[in-house]
């Protein structure tokens, strides 16, 4: 396996009767209470352009995207998802990709990775422009079919053309693992699972492999037994979170993987988000959240809080709502309001 492998305790306990429940004494919980130091800094991964924006019913102006993610990188974020390759047929939300990617003012030292499913939308994004891309699978079955149309075996096979070229290209690749912790139609996904999908996207190249709580039913307890097992098979410093919030637990689950030694996260400005094939299911974790959590533990995340709740108020003004993050709600009621959306030029 390339990297080596990663190693960490096992289970002390089976799951419990209710695979949501938080068991009484686990090592999972252990893991959490035996905390790794905090770190000086984290990485955050801006995923509001692509993920937040993909699940919108009204279609938001090119001009505006574009604005987005050059707001977003003047906020201090250092890696904004700029859009996704796929059939405008499955996500007509995104039917203006190449028209996005081309059009961002690019800042140095800033990466603008895009989803691209398959090989047909990795040579787009590279016609585009693109210099990272990433690719998304399913640790539950059913999600994979009605996701992506093919089994979970199917997708990975498909995968292989992409890293190839990928690599080939010197392209970076990432790997999203949907469902990690349950699913919409199967419900609990067991960890094993997740750590098995990380672990073969792991070996098929993916740099990274971020491992999302579609549905936002995670909790600390659940969570840290996903992490814990994936982290088994690949190395942690090669794991991200991607945790929605529709419980109101992502935070939460981002301290614990923290606190498990994690340091690499998912976050969507203004808490925008939401999955087509996850009914219900909300936006990812808010990255201004995500920065005044880190802000209290005193873990860097080279952001400007100030601004980002500037765009996180533009952005939900465009889109005709508040913030869904509390962070920026609560600064907004503060400071007297945020900027209008003026709309494209």
């Amino acid at each position: 396996m390339k990297g080596g492998t990663a190693r960490s305790r096992k289970l002390a306990l089976r799951p419990p009767s209710d695979p949501y429940a938080v068991p009484e004494q686990s090592s999972s919980t252990a893991s959490v209470k035996d905390a790794h130091a905090l770190p000086k800094s984290i990485k955050l991964v801006e995923v509001g352009p692509r993920d937040g924006l993909q699940n919108e019913a009204g279609q938001v102006p090119t001009a505006v995207k574009v604005e987005l993610v050059e707001r977003l990188a003047e906020a201090g974020l250092r890696t904004v998802e700029v859009t996704s390759f796929v059939s405008a047929r499955w996500v007509p939300q995104m039917a203006d990709h190449a028209e996005v990617l081309r059009a961002i003012r690019r800042k140095d030292g800033v990466a603008y990775p895009v989803l691209t499913p398959n090989l047909q939308g990795l040579e787009a994004a590279v016609a585009a422009g693109a210099k990272e891309v990433a690719i998304f699978g399913a640790a539950s079955e059913t999600f994979s079919r009605r996701n992506i149309n093919c089994s979970i075996e199917e997708s990975l096979a498909r995968f292989v053309p992409v890293l190839r070229a990928a690599e080939a290209l010197g392209i970076p690749v990432r790997g999203y693992a949907s469902c990690v912790v349950d699913c919409p139609f199967e419900g609990h996904i067991q960890p094993e699972a997740a750590a098995d999908l990380a672990r073969r996207l792991f070996d098929l190249g993916c740099c990274e492999i971020s491992l999302g709580d579609t549905t936002g039913r995670g909790h600390p307890a659940s969570i840290a037994r996903m992490v814990e097992a994936c982290a088994r098979v690949v190395p942690m410093d090669r794991l991200a979170g991607h945790y929605h919030d529709t419980y109101g637990m992502a935070v939460a689950n981002i301290h614990a993987s923290l606190r498990l030694g994690m340091r690499v996260f998912d976050s969507s400005v203004a808490g925008l988000g939401g999955c087509p094939y996850a009914p219900g299911a909300t936006g990812n974790v808010a990255t201004e959240d995500v920065v005044w959590l880190m802000r209290g533990l005193g873990v860097e995340t080279g952001v400007d809080l100030e601004a980002l709740v500037s765009v996180s108020a533009w952005i939900s003004a465009c889109l005709g709502r508040p913030p869904a993050s509390r962070v920026a709600r609560a600064l907004l009621a503060k400071g007297g309001g945020g900027e209008a959306c003026a709309g494209p030029a």
